[in-house]
């Protein structure tokens, strides 16, 4: 593996629930219209999150869960487990399957890790999106539609790095992921001119890769 190479995620597991329990749509908080949900597991949990977003915006689904498991997919509880499961609810099995079709095109198409070093042993997540959808909106607490930098990597070269896509752009940083977060990792949301995201995005990339070329400086 050479520096900057894809790690791609795996989505593991899907299903899709016509006609959900109307006690368990009480439990997940569904409103009387969403009637259909979708279940996707994955082995990286930030390719899932950004693809979930992804979703709400080619169909009309909305995140209900999303939740990443404690210490990633190494110690996952199950073969099909990984890292993450999500949840989209729908007002039918169509629109159901349209956003879990969306969400697992994006997860193996655009929503990849890359590595910071040769032994592909350190990665991070450097993605830009141009215009978010409704489950970043409300994690991120900024309007549909705002230009994204999301931005992952273990807590050292997070924090290192976030202060480098800080400074290189007109950015602000709409969530900070203190570490160490469910899988360990740090990062957050910078938001901005689409331009200056993508700016964002690259210094936050070198940023790491530097660390993992020269880890420690006096």
């Amino acid at each position: 593996m050479a520096v900057l190479d894809p790690i791609k995620p795996t989505i593991l597991a899907t299903r899709v629930i016509p006609n959900v329990d109307r006690g368990l749509a009480a439990k997940l908080e569904l409103r009387d219209d969403q009637r259909s949900i979708a279940l996707v597991t994955c082995d990286i949990d930030d390719s899932l999150y950004v693809s979930l977003d992804e979703a709400t915006k080619m169909a009309d689904v909305e995140v209900v869960y999303a939740h990443s498991f404690y210490a990633g997919s190494a110690h996952a509880s199950g073969p099909l487990s990984g890292e993450i499961i999500g949840i989209l609810a729908a007002p039918d099995p169509a629109e159901a399957r349209a956003g879990l079709a969306a969400c697992i095109d994006y997860a193996e198409n655009r929503a990849w890790f890359q590595a910071a070093d040769e032994a592909g042993e350190l990665a991070f997540f450097a993605h830009t999106i141009s215009q978010i959808g409704s489950y970043l909106s409300s994690e991120g607490g900024v309007p549909v539609g705002t230009s994204m930098a999301y931005l992952i990597a273990p807590p050292l070269e997070a924090t290192f790095a976030l202060d480098a896509a800080l400074k290189v752009a007109d950015v602000e940083i709409a969530v900070w992921f203190a570490p160490p977060s469910e899988t360990n990792f740090s990062g957050g949301y910078l938001v901005g001119e689409q331009s200056a995201v993508t700016a964002a995005c690259a210094a936050f990339r070198d940023a790491v890769v530097d660390v993992a070329a020269a880890p420690r400086e006096v």
